[in-house]
């Protein structure tokens, strides 16, 4: 389209604005403040004053289309306002500031966007000024041509901004309204969209430093899409019942979720109180970041948190992250650098931050807390290995937990257990510590039961009403994990293997010597505890409970 100069418009009568017309009207209505011939309503916005005389009808509708312009400039700046503070509004046209729910620092960054996205228009409004000071004859066609292209860019703005004040759009969920409308087909709306997401990516990218790099959680108001807290989910009844199995071959979905439910309830207790637990807030993942790499950055957070709060031991001084720190950070800062977001850069930096962490822990476990000799002594007292011991403590114990148990139980089979291990040359200063016979009695406070040990095995089931008959029935085994072993060896693994099967024992040995990354360690003794109760019929339906004989340790 040609910048008209004149056009069929412009009569004799409107060719130089007339005597009640003034240029700056317009532009000042344009730029949010009203006047006589531009008014404002509350409704409708900016609009032509009706029964204007020196108005030709197809001004009217002209000006009408500029006003509606104007009316979403106002909105825009109405909304940054409210929001952020940044822009001064007139008394005639804002609303009284009401209670919208909406907040947080991501609206801030889409509003520091939006604002970013209107200097254009005000530099236009600008240059008309001063085109109407060198010819104040300009037409009302010449001021459409200049401001043309806000006419198409700003309704689909609004939409955005209409979207997230009707729906209450928060956090992260900012980002995904942006994306999504920015992937229509007009150039314009697409540029202008993509840098407000730009902006909006760099509350994220600060974000992300802080947690992968420094384990912090800084989210205040509920925005990221890592929370702190396990995960809500869970599948309904019928979908549980759908997946009910009685094959032996492998075990079902519902199983697997089982054996993933008892890791999750543990999470919490896993690591020491000064932890907490973390998990995904999904609903707030941009849909162009695959749950994958939501899943690392929330591994490498827990993994540095864990290891600052816990960096006591002057072999273990250091950074779990090598002293790239500074690295990793000025690689975030280029991301966040880039006008548009590339999911293959992002990943490959998530990689890299990753692997340096996972070879950092896989050190830690494997090299220096002996995680083989964890596993050999997992091995020996809670699957039996060691059955000479359990052989001389059942000869000890015997006379003591063939009656119901009492307060003094406890300490009596705990005494028994170190004459067993004694008479069977079982010394280890450092081994003996760390195991704790555990025996449930009536009256036994409930404290005790929020502050068990880590790697507590469970008594057999007895209501917390009746007292258990005999000792045997409450005994169970406690062992104290050391850090950072808590992470694989979690109470929810301690209470459910029940027998040792020796191949799939060998192949966890295998698979750990064969890797340097922890979270392939992770993996493997997922898949052991997998394997060891589908063979051994734990989460199977029982076939006949007709008779259930008491639990005692065999001869």
């Amino acid at each position: 389209m040609k910048n008209p100069k004149t056009s069929i418009t412009d009569s004799p009568k409107t060719r130089g604005w007339p005597k009640p017309w003034t240029e700056t009207e317009l532009l000042l209505a344009l730029s949010g403040y009203p006047g006589t011939i531009f008014t404002w309503n509350k409704r409708n916005g900016l609009q032509v004053s009706q029964d204007l005389p020196f108005l030709h009808p197809s001004e009217t509708s002209v000006l009408n289309r500029l006003c509606k312009m104007g009316t979403d400039y106002v909105r825009f700046t109405e909304f940054i306002e409210q929001h952020t503070g940044h822009v001064h509004q007139q008394e005639h046209y804002s609303s009284q500031p009401s209670q919208t729910g909406l907040h947080g620092i991501y609206l801030r960054a889409f509003c520091t966007g939006l604002n970013s996205m209107l200097q254009p228009y005000r530099q236009a409004l600008l240059d008309l000024e001063k085109e109407f000071l060198g010819d104040p004859h300009l037409s009302i066609s010449h001021v459409n041509y200049m401001l043309e292209q806000f006419q198409l860019l700003f309704p689909s703005v609004m939409v955005v901004v209409e979207t997230i004040k009707s729906q209450k759009i928060h956090g992260c969920q900012i980002l995904e309204t942006v994306y999504k409308h920015s992937c229509g087909g007009l150039p314009p709306v697409r540029m202008a969209l993509e840098k407000i997401l730009a902006v909006c990516h760099g509350v994220m990218y600060k974000q992300l430093a802080a947690w992968m790099l420094h384990g912090l959680l800084l989210d205040q108001s509920e925005e990221f899409f890592v929370k702190q807290g396990p995960s809500a989910g869970g599948a309904t009844a019928a979908q549980e019942e759908e997946e009910e199995d009685l094959g032996i071959g492998g075990l079902s979905g519902k199983q697997l979720r089982e054996l993933q439910d008892l890791r999750l309830i543990e999470e919490e207790n896993m690591l020491a109180p000064s932890l907490q637990q973390f998990s995904l807030r999904v609903e707030m993942l941009p849909s162009y970041i695959p749950v994958r790499v939501a899943e690392k950055i929330l591994f490498v957070g827990e993994s540095v948190q864990m290891f600052e709060n816990h960096n006591q031991s002057p072999s273990r001084a250091g950074s779990i992250l090598k002293h790239q720190e500074d690295m990793f950070a000025a690689e975030l800062h280029r991301l966040k650098q880039q006008p548009l977001f590339s999911l293959v850069d992002f990943e490959n930096l998530v990689d890299g931050i990753r692997s340096t962490v996972a070879e950092h822990l896989w050190t830690l476990m494997v090299e220096e807390s002996d995680l083989l000799g964890q596993l050999k002594i997992i091995k020996d007292f809670y699957l039996l290995g060691r059955g000479e011991l359990y052989q001389v403590f059942i000869d000890l114990a015997q006379h003591m937990l063939k009656t119901p148990p009492s307060a003094v139980t406890e300490h009596d089979v705990n005494v028994a257990f170190q004459q067993a291990a004694h008479k069977v040359l079982l010394d280890d200063d450092n081994l003996l510590p760390l195991l704790h016979l555990t025996v449930d009695y009536q009256g036994k406070e409930s404290k005790e039961a929020s502050g068990n040990r880590e790697g507590t095995t469970p008594p057999q089931e007895t209501s917390p009403r009746e007292a258990p008959p005999t000792g045997w029935a409450a005994l169970g085994l406690a062992y104290k994990v050391q850090w950072p072993l808590h992470i694989l060896f979690t109470p929810a693994c301690a209470s459910s293997p029940v027998d040792v099967l020796e191949s799939q024992f060998s192949q966890l040995l295998q698979q750990i010597n064969a890797t340097r990354d922890f979270e392939s360690i992770r993996l493997a003794h997922d898949h052991f505890l997998s394997n060891l109760l589908a063979q051994s019929f734990i989460l199977l339906k029982p076939v006949s409970v007709r008779h259930k004989p008491p639990f005692i340790f065999g001869r």
